[in-house]
Formats: structure tokens, C-alpha cells, sequence
């Protein structure tokens, strides 16, 4: 009996020895393949960047993974205990596997694989015992295929971590990769989708449902599995009261909250800014790459105020609509049967999201007084549509604007009868009257525009609107639209007059002028009015936008002086020197006209247009920044009163001061007596400069106080005539004015600086001769040191003759649309 228990100790020994042998050399095998863990320590992981504007406002993010990293130090206690209490209690005390886990395990997976396979019984999943540190080694090291050898690999790899990573290290790496839903990874991301906060904001109840979430986020989905979602929240803040990490009367009010979120909106959309926004994308992209924007963790910090950028919309929209209405009601979007499904067909049908509050609608009946329609139903959080009806009452008064369009600014007869505009299953779009209680009849607006605002001593974007909506076309005016400015270009040609010799009492002849193409062919320029007006002073010429007069002094002194200036001043890169561009004829962007106006806001210096002020990387440094002052006095590592450090401005001059402030000046009578008069309701000192082109299809304004500029154009994307009378100053200028009044309210009405040196004189303006203080109709004209008036009208282009000199050439095309009008 002792011999045979002895053989059956020995065999029992052999046996052990050699599963242990065999175990220990599967465990040898295997940690010769594992990957490198010392690459935690150089762990960088993609995170998102994002956009804000001026104020700190969040614009954009842009992401693979809507990820941010935050240390340990920056991540509550409170929440790093909800996930211990979830996900591993006892992390702080393993050394990587939590073999009381792993035996609590095996026991409830023995009795779910009997009852699976033997008494074939309908069973869970098996549980699992991973510890966090095998949860950061499968994440980062290995795949999640469900094999013995993956899960032998995460154990080897857990303890060798365990070795080189502190605790903290090793819950910093896990809170901030894990995926939480809503394409948010790790907790601080996913903070901001669900809760629109960061994480020292967030509540207990709050911090429970992140720590349920990274077994099977989906699955706890707080809209779609709400229910599902609380019961979960709980057990995690029942598992942190076992734990000692609550006290009971926390826990009974955590339980108590609803399980509420929020569709985070982020500034783009509530300031209108989605075409800013793009286009600061595109930049960061060309600068730094695709890879880069997306996972590089770039903070970006743009020049937009929020402010200004909610007044440029408004002032460009209310006119776009106001032109489109005065053009006529263009007849309904289509018609459907009023059938009980007709929300289902609203609810199909595509509408920019940033046209809101207007609704698409449905003529469900019509009466003497009105139309009763049906409101396209609204999008539910969960991204389904409410299908409880909705009505509204659009009375014909609010549909008496929708005269039928005939084309060309003509309109059909007046409204009297509902039946004249709509009928039962049009689809339209309607506008609320909060205020009556009604819907408005309204249609998007075929004619586009954009706007743009900027610092003229820095080039800094305030403001830019590239259109009526962005959802509705992503093309952006401002920065994409190349068209042809007219008589916008004008200050830049008497610029060019003033900076050689001339002065603005310079007198020009306005009278008919002939230039000889090489074709053959003769141009004649003509004024708006069809009229010509005889010797005028420059300012006359730029206050009332004078044609002739401007070609005459393009060619008295030659287009190649005016092309060196339109250059440096950034409007064009290759002018062609053809007198045709005097009047506006070559393309451009309303940006780039913008900031050429700015510098002769300015006084003269170069600046480059940006809408960015400085990008940094994910650990704060900064890697550009658009002003490229340096400043050696800002570094200093105590303050021992010493004067503030100056900046020494070393901007190019592109004209000298005194030419920029004698434009200025002739500008700021383009808004008192010429073509831009509409301005001088703002009630502050402003300049500016209209511009039309043939057949008014573009209409320009861009003007400037002395610290803000602002460009408008207005025109149709497939450019066509707009109709006799839409000109610049009938079109642009008032979205100018409309933008000011609201961008200066409340600020001095400061006057532009003139320049040391500069001479005030008396003059008539339409002699260009001295005159007296008091005199009807005298202005003081600003003269440069050394320059007086002249006693005797000198006028340049009497006897103008036709030219063939190369510089009057113009080359093919060029004359088309060039009468630079008004």
C-alpha cells in the first residue's frame, strides 16, 4: 500500500513537474515575441485640435479620435475612483493581475460553461479579471483577437509594466486612450460630448456614467438605452459606496439625477462662422499637413470676434434677402399631395441647418385670408424626427412682397389673392413671427455676397462671411470669388496720381475719350450717368466715380505706375498693364481688396490679411504666430521697474503717409457728397470707395474708419446683370452702413490722423483754386509738405487725341465688363 501511494506521489510529482515545465516553456515562447512596453514612455496619442476664436469661444475641433490628453494631476480623485470601483478596485495594490479577481472568475465562468454545454441552458458571457494594466497592454500593445496566447501576453506584459510605469503613469495612459462613445476617447473628451463640461466641472452622477461606459458604450447609450444607461450608472456609484469612496447621503442623490447630456454646439454654428472656420482649416492644413490637423493636438487661436462676426451676418443676409424679395417670388420649391405622410416627405427633404429659425413648410389650405401650412417636423437629439404635427397661419398680408419674378428686377402684378402665389402642396419655407403669433412666406436668396472685417494696423480677420449659408453652398466669397472690383479700384489709380505729382485740386478732363485697340477696334469709356462733366478736380473724380476722367490720368501717366502700386498692394500678383484696368477690369478677391484698403487706413505700411493670431502645439509651445515683431525686453526673468519694452515697427512702407491720408480724405467725400452718402447715417467719421461693374453684375463697397475696414461684395455666382440701379452705393454701401452702426455703437467718433506736416487749404473742389474760409461749397484739401494749389486751373487732357501707345493697349477680353460705373 506505502509502495503504491508512493508511485502514485511520484507520478503525481512527475506530472506536476512537467506541466509546470511545459507551462514555464510556453511562458519563455511567448515572452519572446512581446512587443516592446518602454514605447509607453514616448506615448503620444492623436489628438484632436481645435479651433477658437479671439475670445477663447470654441470654433472646431478636428480629429480621428475626439481625443484630449490631460496629466494625472488634472484628472479628479473622485473619478479616477468610479473607473477603480468599475473597472479594477484593487489597482492600487496588484501587481498588474488581480488573482482574486482571476479566481472569482474562474469560479462564475466554470458554472456558466456547465450550464452552457451540459445542461444546455440559454447563458451570459463569460466574465472576464483583466486589471486596468492589462486593459493599457492590450490597448497599446496588442489586438483584442479573443485567443489563449493573446491573453497569456497581456498578463506578461501587465506585470512588466507593473515594473516600469508608476500607478499613477499607468492610470494616466488608460484614462486617456480609452473609447467612451460618441467617437470620444478618453475621459476628458468625452466629458465635452456628453456633458459639454471639463472635468473638474463634472458632478458625481456624472462621473459614474463615464466610468460605465468602457465595457460597451453603445450599449449604454444615453438617449438610445437610457433606462439601461441609469442602471448602470448606479451600479458604478453603488460599487464607489462599497468601496468607502461615498458616503450613503451621496450616493442616494447621485442616484436621484436624471441621466441628462447634450448635443454640444460649438461656436462655428452659433456665431455663423463655418466659412471663417473652414478656411482657417485649410490653412492649418497647408502649413502643417492632414496627419498634423487631425491627431497633432494644435490650438488654434484665430483673430474672429465672436460679436462682429454675429453683425456681419446679420447685415449681409438682411440684404441679400431684401434684393431677393425686391426681385420677386420665384414660385415654390415643388408639390406633393397633402397626404397623412406628408411629414415623412418634409422630413426627407434636405434644409441648411444654418437657416434656422426659418422652416420648410407644406400648403396644407388655402383661404381668402391666408394659407394654413404644415411645419416640416424637427429633428429629435437621437437624430430621429418628431412626427407630431405642427401648423402655422402665413396671412396674405405677410405674402403681399411675392410678386411673381419676371427677370431683370421686373415684377408681376401686385397680390391680391392667395391663389396668385401658392397652392395646396407647395412646399415653401416660412419664418416665425414670434411676436404675432404667424409665419412669414420667405425663399432662400439666389444672389450671393460675402463680407469681411478687419484691423487695419494688423491685417487681423475680424469678421468674414463667405455667403447667405454655408449648409446651403461652402463656397466662400470672400476668399474664393475672383471678380472683376470697378471703380472700387479707383483710389489705388489716383494713389498712384498722388504719389507723382499730382495733388487732389489736380484738374482732369471729364470729356469723351477714344483708345484704339489692336484689333482694330475703338473703346470708349463712359461715365454712369451717360454724361460727361468737363475739368474736375481728382477728388471729384473719386467722390462721384468718374470713368473718363480716370482713364485720362491712367494714360497721363502711365498704367505702369498704377500696376507697381495695385502689386505691392497685394490686389494683383501680374497686373496686365492695359488702360482697362484702371476701371477695375482684372480679377481679384474681396479680401485682398480689403486689405489694400486697410493699408491706406493705416497710413501706408504693409500688412498681410490673417485669420490666424498664433497656433501651439499639444504642450503649449507656440510654433506660429502672425506677428513677427521681435521683442528681446519681453524676456526677462524679474521685474526691477524697468520701462515697458517697445516694438519697433518695422513694416514696409508701401505709399508714404501723406499720400495714404490725401486718398483718405477724398474717400471720406465719397460718403459725404458722392456715391456712398448712405454711410453717413452711421453718424462716424468713414471712408470708402463703391464699385459696379458692366450691367451691374457686381457691386462692391469697401470702407474704413480709422481703425476697422470692412468689404462687401454682392453679386450672383454664375455672374448675370442684377438690374438697372444695383450699384455698388445702392447694394454694397448700405451693408457697410448696417454693419458699422452696429460694430460702432456705443464708441467716440474718432477722426482719421493726419499725418505731421500735412497742409489744410481752402479749396474749391470743382476749380481746384484756392478759396476762402466761409465760401459756399469750400473744402480744406490736404496738401503735402512743399505741394500749394495752383493760382490758374491747369487741366490735364485737353485735346486728348485717340492713342495707339502700348500703354493704352488693350489686350482681348479685357474690355469686356470694364466700365468700372459707380
Amino acid at each position: 500500500m506505502l509502495r503504491f501511494l508512493g508511485f502514485l506521489f511520484t507520478a503525481g510529482f512527475m506530472v506536476f513537474v512537467g506541466v509546470a515545465a511545459g507551462a514555464g516553456y510556453i511562458i519563455w515562447d511567448t515572452s519572446k515575441t512581446l512587443p516592446e512596453h518602454t514605447q509607453l514612455s514616448q506615448y503620444e496619442p492623436p489628438v484632436m485640435t481645435r479651433i477658437h476664436a479671439g475670445d477663447g469661444s470654441l470654433l472646431a475641433e478636428y480629429a480621428k479620435e475626439r481625443r484630449l490628453f490631460v496629466p494625472i494631476n488634472a484628472i479628479p480623485e473622485r473619478l479616477i475612483q468610479a473607473f477603480t470601483s468599475a473597472e479594477d478596485k484593487n489597482f492600487y495594490s496588484h501587481a498588474g493581475l488581480d488573482w482574486e479577481a482571476l479566481a472569482r472568475a474562474a469560479l462564475v465562468d466554470s458554472k456558466i460553461l456547465f450550464d452552457r454545454y451540459v445542461l444546455k441552458k440559454k447563458t451570459r458571457r463569460l466574465i472576464g479579471a483583466s486589471t486596468i494594466t492589462q486593459q493599457v497592454a492590450k490597448n497599446f500593445l496588442l489586438t483584442s483577437e479573443r485567443k489563449i496566447e493573446r491573453k497569456l501576453k497581456e498578463a506578461l506584459l501587465a506585470q512588466r509594466i507593473e515594473r516600469a510605469f508608476t500607478k499613477d503613469q499607468i492610470m494616466e495612459l488608460y484614462l486617456n486612450e480609452i473609447f467612451l462613445g460618441l467617437g470620444s476617447y478618453g475621459v476628458a473628451g468625452a466629458s465635452l460630448s456628453y456633458f459639454g463640461k471639463s472635468l473638474n466641472e463634472l458632478d458625481l452622477h456624472e462621473m459614474a456614467y463615464l466610468a460605465a461606459l468602457p465595457k460597451a458604450p453603445n450599449n449604454y447609450h444615453p438617449r438610445r438605452y437610457t433606462e439601461r444607461a441609469v442602471e448602470r450608472r448606479n451600479w458604478v456609484l453603488e460599487r464607489m459606496l462599497v468601496n468607502g469612496h461615498i458616503t450613503q447621503a451621496e450616493h442616494d442623490a447621485a442616484v436621484r439625477e436624471p441621466l441628462t447630456v447634450i448635443s454640444r454646439a460649438v461656436g462655428a454654428k452659433l456665431f455663423a462662422a463655418e466659412s471663417f472656420t473652414e478656411e482657417v482649416r485649410r490653412e492649418v492644413q497647408e502649413l502643417y499637413g492632414t496627419d498634423k490637423l487631425y491627431t497633432g493636438g494644435l490650438s488654434v487661436r484665430t483673430t474672429l470676434d465672436p460679436k462682429l462676426q454675429i453683425f456681419a451676418r446679420r447685415a449681409l443676409a438682411g440684404a441679400l434677402i431684401k434684393f431677393d424679395r425686391e426681385n420677386g417670388w420665384r414660385g415654390a420649391i415643388r408639390n406633393i399631395p397633402v397626404t397623412k405622410d406628408w411629414e415623412k416627405e418634409l422630413s426627407k427633404m434636405k434644409v441648411p441647418a444654418d437657416v434656422f429659425p426659418w422652416r420648410l413648410a407644406i400648403v396644407s389650405d388655402v383661404g381668402d385670408d391666408g394659407v394654413t401650412v404644415g411645419i416640416r417636423p424637427k429633428r429629435l437629439p437621437n437624430g430621429k424626427f418628431d412626427f407630431k404635427a405642427e401648423a402655422g397661419a402665413v396671412p396674405l398680408a405677410l405674402m403681399k412682397w411675392a410678386r411673381k419674378s419676371l427677370g431683370k428686377r421686373k415684377l408681376g402684378p401686385e397680390v391680391k389673392q392667395v391663389s396668385q402665389v401658392v397652392k395646396p402642396g407647395d412646399i415653401v419655407y416660412v419664418a416665425p413671427d414670434r411676436t404675432a403669433g404667424v409665419w412669414h412666406l420667405v425663399q432662400l436668396p439666389q444672389i450671393e455676397g460675402g463680407l469681411v472685417a478687419m484691423d487695419p494696423h494688423t491685417g487681423r480677420v475680424l469678421a468674414l462671411v463667405g455667403g447667405f449659408s454655408y449648409g446651403k453652398s461652402q463656397f466662400n466669397r470672400v476668399v474664393q470669388a475672383r471678380r472683376q472690383p470697378g471703380s472700387s479700384i479707383k483710389p489705388v489709380v489716383y494713389a498712384a496720381a498722388l504719389d507723382n505729382g499730382y495733388t487732389p485740386a489736380s484738374v482732369i478732363m471729364d470729356a469723351p475719350i477714344e483708345i484704339q485697340l489692336r484689333n482694330g477696334e475703338t473703346w470708349k469709356p463712359k461715365n454712369y450717368s451717360g454724361r460727361f462733366y468737363g475739368p474736375s478736380t481728382l477728388r471729384r473724380g473719386v467722390e462721384l466715380s468718374r470713368n473718363a476722367m480716370t482713364v485720362r490720368l491712367a494714360h497721363d501717366m502711365g498704367i505702369a505706375k498704377i500696376k507697381a502700386l495695385a502689386e505691392k498692394l497685394g490686389i494683383y500678383t501680374d497686373m496686365p498693364p492695359v488702360l482697362a484696368m484702371s476701371l477695375g477690369a482684372g480679377e481679384t478677391t474681396l479680401l485682398r481688396m480689403t486689405t489694400a484698403f486697410s493699408m491706406l487706413a493705416n497710413g501706408g505700411k504693409k500688412i498681410e490679411a490673417t485669420l490666424i493670431d498664433r497656433i501651439q502645439d499639444r504642450y503649449g509651445r507656440t510654433v506660429f504666430r502672425h506677428d513677427k515683431r521681435d521683442c528681446p525686453g519681453c524676456i526677462s526673468d524679474t521685474w526691477n521697474n524697468q520701462p515697458e519694452p517697445e516694438l519697433l515697427d518695422v513694416r514696409e512702407e508701401v505709399i508714404s503717409p501723406y499720400t495714404a491720408y490725401q486718398v483718405t480724405s477724398m474717400m471720406e467725400g465719397v460718403v459725404q457728397r458722392g456715391t456712398g452718402k448712405v454711410l453717413k447715417a452711421v453718424g462716424k467719421p468713414l471712408a470708402g470707395k463703391t464699385g459696379t461693374t458692366n450691367d451691374e453684375r457686381d457691386a462692391w463697397f469697401i470702407g474704413f474708419t480709422p481703425d476697422l475696414a470692412v468689404g462687401v461684395y454682392l453679386g450672383y455666382d454664375k455672374p448675370k446683370p442684377m438690374g438697372k440701379g444695383a450699384t455698388g452705393g445702392q447694394l454694397a454701401a448700405p451693408v457697410v452702413a448696417e454693419f458699422m452702426k452696429l460694430a460702432l455703437k456705443g464708441k467716440p467718433a474718432t477722426p482719421f490722423r493726419v499725418p505731421a506736416g500735412i497742409e489744410l487749404i481752402p479749396i474749391d473742389p470743382n476749380t481746384g483754386q484756392r478759396g476762402a474760409y466761409g465760401d459756399a461749397n469750400v473744402i480744406l484739401e490736404a496738401f503735402k509738405p512743399g505741394e500749394q494749389p495752383t493760382d490758374d486751373a491747369v487741366v490735364i487732357g485737353e485735346g486728348f487725341a485717340p492713342t495707339t501707345g502700348n500703354e493704352a493697349v488693350i489686350e482681348g477680353g479685357l474690355t469686356t465688363g470694364t466700365g468700372g460705373l459707380y
